[in-house]
């Protein structure tokens, strides 16, 4: 706990503490410490040099006792943004009541929050139960499928889907959890950014429905830029928020096995959705399940496990039968031809190939069996597609 209690803030609070946060090289470990000896801000910039450096190194200390550059542009910009923001801007700080206790319990909780929702969405924090839905930026369709419609039906059994508001799976997780029209808290965004910018560009007017509808959260100040460093970071917060982390898709190097990695850390439960030996998006999820990651193919495996409480089993969703439109979905995989694309590695009807790709029967007919004669899609019972890695080997 801190030394004293913290106010509501006033105009010089607020001011102390993004000095605070802008202070150069006082991090959240520093700044938790220092909250901790002398209290609120305010207290900790009353300090001399000597009481700082028994906390702190000589040149943490001396920064904290200069005022941090371009601090009163902006300390102004934090103002208007507040102000502007007609209740649905805040900043948190360590010890506000709604600083989420669930960040507390990470090593280092970040020292403020900056946050766009309503007041109601804060308040259903507090008794939330989050779960992390991550994944790869460039997923195959099916890939994407599966976050949409896992978000969904977890967010219809309760559950607060928290992300990243990155492309491909993330999107698809945000998307799927706001389509629960009547959940008070459907979904939360952890940004890498400041919040007056919006990365990747194209998600602004996503991140304006999650602010209208749950919360967009950073732990950066205004007008941080989307650097490398940030969102490992970042995905400690997403941890740190969730009592478990599900990893729909994800390459062996990816930003999603270091969310899954700090959940571990901090021992909470990883699932992940597996996939086919031949998509390289789908190591990554292997490779937990190997590790230990506990291995789901429908909701209820996620559902039934004890920690979550009063929350209701919900029926088996298989995603492969949920269509998110092919125009969300799609993305990028080894082979240009749109149809290869939209089959992705796992085998799909008819009907779930007219979903992504819009076309009709008879066009979708004959580029599948051109696509057969070449050797790069195979015909399974039940009328199912699927990709092939390498055209057959004659006999």
């Amino acid at each position: 706990m801190l030394a004293t209690s913290i106010p509501a803030m006033d105009d010089d609070e607020l001011g102390a503490w993004l000095r605070l946060q802008l202070s150069p090289g006082i991090g959240s470990a520093h700044g938790w410490r220092l909250l901790k000896a002398f209290g609120p801000p305010t207290e900790v910039f009353r300090q001399s040099l000597h009481s700082l450096r028994a906390l702190v190194p000589e040149r943490q200390a001396q920064a904290i006792l200069k005022e941090p550059p371009d601090f009163a542009a902006s300390l102004h910009t934090l103002r208007q943004w507040l102000e502007r923001g007609a209740g649905l801007h805040r900043l948190v700080p360590l010890g506000d009541p709604d600083y989420p206790a669930s960040l507390l319990a990470i090593d280092d909780p970040p020292l403020l929050l900056y946050g766009q929702g309503s007041g109601a969405a804060w308040r259903a924090l507090g008794t939330a139960s989050c779960i992390a839905v991550v994944g790869s930026r460039n997923p195959s369709p099916q890939g994407a499928a599966n976050a949409h419609a896992f978000a969904h039906s977890l967010a219809q059994a309760g559950l607060s889907i928290v992300s990243g508001l990155a492309l491909g799976v993330d999107a698809a997780a945000h998307r799927g959890a706001l389509e629960i029209r009547d959940s008070s808290l459907p979904t939360i965004a952890v940004v890498g950014t400041g919040l007056n910018r919006v990365y990747p560009a194209q998600h602004a007017r996503l991140a304006t429905e999650i602010a209208a509808r749950g919360l967009v959260i950073s732990e950066y100040p205004l007008g941080t830029a989307p650097l490398p460093a940030h969102f490992p970071r970042r995905n400690r917060v997403i941890a740190g928020l969730s009592r478990a982390t599900l990893v729909v898709e994800a390459a062996l190097q990816s930003g999603s096995l270091i969310t899954a990695q700090q959940a571990l850390d901090q021992g909470k439960d990883v699932f992940a959705i597996p996939g086919s030996i031949h998509s390289t998006q789908a190591r990554g999820c292997n490779a937990l399940i190997k590790q230990g990651a506990q291995l789901v193919d429908g909701v209820q495996d996620i559902l039934g496990m004890p920690d979550w409480g009063t929350i209701p089993l919900q029926e088996s969703v298989r995603p492969s039968e949920q269509g998110a439109t092919w125009a969300e979905t799609a993305q990028a995989c080894e082979d240009d031809d749109a149809l290869v694309q939209a089959l992705g590695f796992d085998p799909s009807s008819l009907e779930v190939l007219q979903t992504r790709t819009g076309w009709d029967t008879a066009r979708l007919q004959a580029h599948l069996m051109k696509l057969e004669l070449a050797g790069q899609v195979g015909r399974l019972p039940g009328n199912l597609f699927q990709r092939l890695r390498t055209p057959p080997v004659a006999l």
